[in-house]
């Protein structure tokens, strides 16, 4: 009878077989958390006339998050405008006295789902502190020493989470650098064993041959370090191909100076101007987000966090519903998707991580299309040289298989760059033939659509799931309404170890 068992179990794993996700990226594990509308940039990610005070509604996003593998919660501030989000002393409440502080909640709940909390200690006035303001950290202080009497000994304090963020550009400025120092030394002080972090900007301004910018870091007295990757903010027009090279940098650094290396990476992008506080932020398209993680997982970095999960990726069954509608509950059901290692969104990865290979190779097509079949993929940048260019019009791509081939999958590659006039046709057709001259349709593919693509360039895959075809000759059809870039075609993509 176990003989019988064991084999029906095989037989069902053949039938049957485990998609799993690669672990080559790492995914986001952490999350900040806004407490407070504070500028039009919180348009959707905290409603203006939303009670951001309720502690159910807090508890309910703790929840979610926990449900997509966040195990860090990191404060961005627990109070504004020189009121509170916890019970203070120091300053008037921001929350009915008759309920339980959303600071309470969110710590509460975490603890019982054994999540690790990040403690901040904004705003002493406001989103603009100066930290080179006495005042300022004489309040800074008061609140550290305030919240670690309330929260000190509470399961979910993991640590502190010190809003100095200060740009390293060229290097870490020595002000924050005290700064952070005098906080960090009272928070070992009050809360002995925890951990430190600070989430500064500037690493595309950041001057890595300077003697001075290992130096600057080599002064901090703290545990993590999570530099925001800036691909949301579009300090470059391309940011994500240097960000692969500074976060291999940081690595270096990072090494020698035993701090954590983690990334913050930005899942949004903006309804109008960039870097405009009357701009709301929304979610970016996830093909941009995953080529984040994966660059910053080649590095590799220790966590991968984000400014922010909570309010930009929203659950689409979630009774709070926070974030842009509809495009916040297609990011997370692809990021969702992902982690669950849907075939897609592996593929996907694949290529991003260079891990994928070509079952057909270059001389199977034409001389000028050569480069669709070299297994050399692009960068998210249009002068990259690796893209094949098409015009505004139909086109035509024919592969010849050389023999008759069992197809069981395709996948596209394309660039996405709506500022470069550079995008996807609407659809994508697939034809086979045995001879070259009758083709037969046997798979059309609408293109995947994602408004929020103003200022973004990322990379998007199409892929064609078959029933076994067996051709030796393939044509691939599209009409573009604009030029269209493409690096790659897969036929029967393999995954590399």
């Amino acid at each position: 009878m176990k003989k019988i068992l064991v084999l029906a179990i095989v037989s069902l794993l053949i039938f049957f077989p485990t998609i799993s996700r690669s672990q080559s990226v790492k995914p986001i594990t952490g999350s900040f958390i806004n407490l407070t509308y504070q500028d039009v940039r919180n348009k959707y990610m905290n409603p203006q006339y939303f009670d951001n005070t309720d502690p159910q509604m807090w508890r309910a996003k703790v929840r979610e998050l926990h449900a997509m593998g966040m195990e860090y919660l990191v404060f961005l501030a627990v109070a504004n405008d020189e009121k509170s989000f916890y019970p203070s002393k120091l300053m008037p409440w921001a929350y009915p006295k008759e309920k339980q502080s959303p600071v309470d909640a969110i710590m509460d709940e975490a603890a019982r789902l054994n999540m690790k909390v990040f403690m901040s200690i904004g705003w002493a006035k406001d989103q603009d502190d100066d930290i080179r303001d006495a005042k300022i950290r004489n309040r800074q202080l008061a609140m550290m020493k305030e919240l670690a009497t309330l929260y000190g000994k509470h399961k979910a304090l993991y640590g502190w989470y010190l809003p100095v963020e200060d740009c390293i550009c060229p290097v870490f400025a020595e002000h924050a650098v005290q700064a952070v120092n005098e906080l960090t030394k009272e928070a070992r002080s009050l809360t002995p064993g925890k951990k430190i972090l600070i989430s500064p900007y500037g690493l595309s301004q950041s001057d890595f041959n300077r003697a001075d910018y290992e130096q600057q870091l080599a002064k901090l007295k703290v545990d993590i370090i999570a530099y925001q990757d800036e691909v949301g903010c579009v300090r470059e027009p391309f940011p994500i191909v240097n960000l692969k090279k500074n976060w291999k940098k940081l690595r270096d650094i990072h090494n020698r100076l035993h701090i954590e290396l983690w990334a913050n990476v930005e899942s949004f992008t903006w309804e109008k101007a960039p870097n405009d506080r009357t701009s709301a932020l929304i979610p970016a398209a996830f093909p941009r987000l995953l080529s984040q993680m994966a660059a910053a997982s080649e590095a590799p970095v220790d966590r991968i966090i984000s400014f922010s999960v909570c309010g930009i990726i929203d659950d689409p069954r979630s009774s709070y519903q926070l974030g842009q509608p509809v495009w916040s509950h297609q990011v997370y059901n692809e990021y969702m998707a992902w982690k669950a290692g849907s075939e897609y969104t592996s593929l996907m990865e694949s290529s991003f991580t260079k891990k994928l290979n070509n079952s057909a190779d270059s001389h199977m097509i034409e001389e000028s299309q050569k480069a669709l079949l070299d297994g050399i993929t692009a960068e998210e940048n249009a002068a990259d040289a690796a893209w094949v260019k098409f015009g505004k019009g139909y086109h035509e791509v024919l592969i010849d298989m050389e023999k008759n081939t069992t197809v069981r999958k395709m996948l596209l590659r394309m660039l996405n760059d709506h500022e470069g006039n550079i995008g996807l046709p609407l659809k994508v057709y697939l034809f086979a033939s045995s001879d070259a001259k009758n083709y037969h349709l046997i798979s059309i593919k609408d293109t995947p659509v994602f408004p929020n693509n103003n200022l973004d360039v990322w990379i998007d895959t199409i892929c064609f799931d078959l029933s076994d075809v067996n051709t030796r000759y393939l044509k691939v059809a599209f009409d573009a309404p604009q030029a269209v870039y493409m690096d790659e075609i897969y036929v029967n993509p393999i995954k590399k170890n």
